[in-house]
């Protein structure tokens, strides 16, 4: 059980918003600063959480904190950037970058914070927005064991699989490579229904024979009801996935590892974005083939 703690939480989008929610309802006193200042205003209410302006302010108040924000620039100006975290931080601190960021650049954001005798652990989160809410989260985190150790308790608050993954930059390494997979996973979901409804077999029919057969897939199975009902709210937008996708091909291009499938992948969350859909849900991706056959898969 985690003892009550001095805490921090840096971005309140659609997950963090949820995930520092959980820390105030356990109890704990919380900085919370947002760029949109009134958010950690209204979030403050629900327990003992104090907003504050600047992340430089969080590190001021905070022995633990937290962080989910949209892409590496973003992680680099709460952290490194005027008025940042890296101004104010404690001997001994730590920071947990739950984002999905470049593994290289969590690495070295590691390296500042240990100049400073601090600590940073990347540790981002699968589960959408659902388990954001629910608390169900699973974590995957590079950096220093022991630390994570003691980081561990607080994770626990709003999540519940922890998978340590090594030094620094490897949870990033593990969470890039599960996104690759899942976003290919769906585009292969996505070819299949269009090809079934353009060849005249009813999308729910597809769908269930999906269901009972070897190619039964969790995250098709979740996401199918949104494409039928063409309901593409965000749960992960396609640009954050086009963005994850994206660094496991530098990752891999780093390796000398060609991953065809995921180059595709990634083209099609591109062409997505440049629709106009990038905000949309990433199973919104399957408008772009829909556009190109001349149907729309929906419930019938």
């Amino acid at each position: 059980m985690a003892q009550t703690a001095q805490l921090g939480f840096l971005g309140l989008g659609i997950m963090g918003y949820r995930m520092a929610g959980h820390l105030l309802k356990a109890g704990h006193d919380v900085a919370l600063w947002s760029h949109t200042g009134s958010k950690a205003q209204q979030l403050a209410k629900s327990g003992k959480g104090t907003a504050v302006a600047t992340p430089r302010e969080v590190a001021e108040r905070a022995d633990y904190i937290f962080y989910c924000v949209g892409d590496t620039a973003m992680a680099r100006q709460i952290t490194l950037g005027p008025g940042g975290l890296i101004e104010a931080i404690r001997k001994g601190a730590i920071v947990c970058d739950c984002s999905s960021i470049a593994p290289a650049a969590s690495i070295e954001l590691n390296q500042a914070f240990a100049a400073k005798g601090a600590h940073f652990l990347d540790s981002p989160v699968t589960g959408s927005t659902g388990g954001a809410e629910k608390a169900t989260l699973t974590f995957m985190i590079g950096g220093d064991k022991a630390v994570f150790e003691r980081a561990k308790p607080y994770m626990e608050i709003m999540g519940k699989l922890f998978y340590y993954c090594g030094p620094a930059g490897q949870g990033l390494k593990a969470k890039v490579t599960q996104n690759l997979v899942g976003a290919s996973i769906l585009q292969c979901f996505a070819e299949g229904l269009v090809l079934a409804t353009k060849a005249g077999i009813a999308p729910e029919l597809m769908i269930e024979i999906l269901e009972n057969s070897a190619a039964k897939s969790g995250l098709a199975s979740y996401k199918a009801p949104f494409i039928l009902n063409r309901d593409f709210t965000t749960n992960f937008s396609a640009k954050w996935m086009h963005k994850d996708v994206g660094f496991a091909l530098e990752l891999a291009k780093s390796l000398d590892l060609p991953l065809p499938v995921t180059a595709v992948t990634e083209q099609m969350l591109q062409a997505t974005i440049a629709k106009g859909w990038g905000d949309d849900d990433f199973c919104s991706a399957i408008r772009v083939l829909e556009d190109w056959a001349g149907i729309v898969v929906h419930k019938t």
